[in-house]
């Protein structure tokens, strides 16, 4: 029996960071993510890239050139225009404009983004990829989409 998730279209590299379970929180200017607390939520990957550098900033404090061209490879393993896997979604909140320091680091780390102030972050966790990507087209908020048993992990 197909299970049918809310999805969200994610532009590359942050689906595959998603995915492969780098960046475990989301930004949004609108708390988009906020009513599907404690539910799975489909990882569809857009069609365009993100065309900041922060995740690049980001990922470099971690790992090494190679490790991050390794990464961006494994991420683009089922192309665009699908839903590539599934994760959990915890809970939402507004990031106060005054938030700094090592907290506000912390954060940027895990959203693998800067400049969170005011945008409401939701925590990521369990992510995995499907068996097989599911071609789908993407939407601007959420959407749902019924994924084949076969496909599941």
């Amino acid at each position: 029996m197909a299970q049918q998730v809310w999805c969200l279209s994610f532009r590359q590299p942050y689906a595959g960071l998603v995915l492969d379970g780098l960046k475990t929180v989301e930004s949004r200017w609108r708390p988009v993510l906020a009513p599907l607390e404690n539910q799975t939520l489909g990882i569809h990957i857009a069609q365009r890239d993100w065309e900041g550098g922060e995740w690049r900033q980001a990922l470099s404090g971690l790992m090494n050139r190679g490790q991050i061209q390794e990464l961006l490879e494994g991420g683009e393993r089922f192309g665009r225009g699908v839903v590539a896997g599934l994760v959990d979604v915890g809970g939402t909140w507004q990031c106060p404009s005054s938030l700094q320091g090592a907290e506000l680091q912390e954060l940027e780390q895990a959203a693998l983004l800067i400049g969170l102030q005011q945008k409401h972050l939701t925590r990521l966790s369990n992510p995995r990829w499907l068996k097989a990507p599911l071609s789908a087209r993407g939407g601007r908020d959420l959407w749902t989409v019924e994924i084949p048993p076969e496909l599941l992990p």
